[in-house]
């Protein structure tokens, strides 16, 4: 929807107050070709697009610290909790898929956002709490993706200065200017008005997510064919090498970094409002979220088991460009670049819902306001006509800077990506997702049923509270030994 909607937006302010109400109540138009039945436009999403949407926001970034946090865990539990981690994901996906409609899976009400979800299932003070949780997370894995694109740009210089000086110049590189480079890309894009119009950047960004799990996997397994034998252990990292409660916390933080790497619970419901229908969108939904974990599953598996069977106990942090693989350097710099271009899409994908969110609830609140509301036609040579919003471009720039000067001040890749993974997995990935499905279905308390969803529920905030303390504790510690703006690799 355009901020352009100005009776629409005036409409809806008479019935929505609530500091996070955005959905939009609109008359039928049943049976029509152009028009849902919710009065919006046919909507035109696949089974394939929406797997495309899942992956890249799923084959992030977190496929790099997988060797990390398999070496933190070791050769059984590793795998292991990467499994667990799946099961959990897809399990409490087809659940929240579920919650899409309230009532009838096929004509009930549309639920546009997760929030609007939670507010039709549960209500109350819940809404809100959802709201903080999904906003702020989004908010976080556009830091955390801002990190990673600028470590991923430095690692191309930083491989091509090796192999010009033959490994003599350490070659020390500040990240601010890449943070910036990748900020200013971002503004850009993000001024794509709305989710369903970002198809192709996932597309685009799903086959180099491929493309460079691929090269991390390929580089691994000649490694190991290098060194004639399969490193690492059954119990992970030996303790020597770090002390007892080191060993610990990088344990704990092993599983936020992996809670991360499957996490995209909290954009589900968006890319399901993409979905056209019939079949009805849970369906078409539990497909590609099916599809999704598979493929992400075997990629996470190959990556971090080889990345750790390639290096032991010293898997770095990041697998591409930690530094454990020197050569073929062009092959390298391949797979940077396409985690870069993965990363621009991956930032839209997660940051859409929050720029929506800010944007419908400006013009509820001041919906007679031009600056807001007004959109002024452009013709773009090469793309076409474009509504400019001048709220829009302003609010979203904002947005990006932001961000972008955040990741100056902490640009830890780990101990980021393991806090990120941490606070939304239980919240968004499980408890909401269980809460709502119990009121959908009306399963009551103490059966059986109600007992192990519960049971599913209480497991994950344990492992969750273990992974927060775990990142808090890594980030503390590199908190002692650095100064903010002047990060180099």
């Amino acid at each position: 929807m355009t901020m352009g909607d100005n009776t629409a937006t005036k409409s809806q302010q008479l019935h929505h107050h609530q500091v996070f109400d955005f959905s939009v109540d609109m008359p039928p138009q049943g049976g029509s070709k152009c028009f849902d039945d919710d009065g919006r436009l046919k909507r035109t999403g696949t089974v394939w697009t929406s797997s495309a949407h899942i992956i890249t926001a799923v084959i992030g970034s977190g496929v790099l610290s997988l060797a990390w946090a398999t070496a933190q865990l070791g050769w059984i539990a590793g795998p292991s909790v990467m499994l667990l981690f799946s099961f959990v994901t897809y399990y409490t996906s087809t659940l929240l898929s579920a919650c899409y409609r309230s009532g009838d899976s096929i004509t009930g009400k549309r639920n546009y956002t997760y929030m609007d979800a939670v507010r039709s299932n549960l209500g109350g003070a819940k809404v809100k709490i959802c709201g903080y949780v999904q906003y702020l997370n989004l908010f976080g894995v556009s830091i955390g993706y801002t990190i990673a694109s600028s470590i991923s740009m430095m690692a191309i210089k930083r491989s091509n200065c090796f192999h010009k000086s033959g490994g003599k110049n350490p070659c020390r590189i500040n990240s601010n200017p890449y943070m910036i480079a990748f900020g200013v890309t971002e503004i850009i894009f993000s001024q794509i008005p709305d989710f369903d119009q970002l198809w192709w950047l996932s597309i685009v960004a799903a086959v180099m997510s491929f493309t460079y799990s691929t090269i991390g996997l390929g580089l691994g397994i000649a490694q190991v064919a290098e060194n004639g034998k399969i490193m690492g252990s059954m119990t992970g990292i030996s303790i020597g090498t770090v002390t007892a409660t080191q060993k610990m916390w990088r344990s704990f933080q092993a599983l936020g970094d992996i809670a991360f790497a499957y996490s995209y619970s909290l954009i589900l419901i968006e890319i399901q409002d993409t979905i056209r229908s019939p079949p009805s969108e849970s369906k078409t939904m539990k497909k590609a979220t099916q599809i999704s974990v598979a493929v992400t599953t075997l990629f996470y598996m190959l990556c971090g088991c080889m990345g750790y069977a390639a290096f032991g106990d010293l898997s770095p942090g990041n697998l591409l460009t930690g530094f454990g693989f020197y050569n073929p350097y062009w092959l390298l710099d391949i797979a940077n670049a396409a985690i870069v271009i993965h990363l621009v899409g991956a930032y839209q994908v997660y940051a859409q819902p929050l720029f929506a969110f800010v944007e419908k609830t400006a013009a509820q609140k001041f919906p007679d306001s031009e600056f807001i509301t007004k959109d002024i036609k452009l013709r773009i040579p090469g793309i076409g006509p474009y509504n400019l919003n001048l709220f829009r471009m302003i609010w979203r720039t904002a947005f990006v800077v932001i961000t972008t000067v955040i990741s100056m001040i902490l640009p830890f890749f780990n101990d980021v990506v393991g806090l990120l993974g941490a606070f939304g997995f239980w919240p968004l990935t499980v408890y909401f997702p269980v809460e709502m499905y119990i009121v959908q279905k009306r399963i009551p308390k103490w059966s059986t049923r109600w007992i192990c969803l519960q049971t599913l529920s209480v497991a994950c905030l344990i492992i969750t509270i273990a992974a927060a303390a775990g990142s808090i504790a890594g980030v503390v510690s590199d908190l002692k030994v650095y100064k903010p703006f002047t990060a180099s690799y």
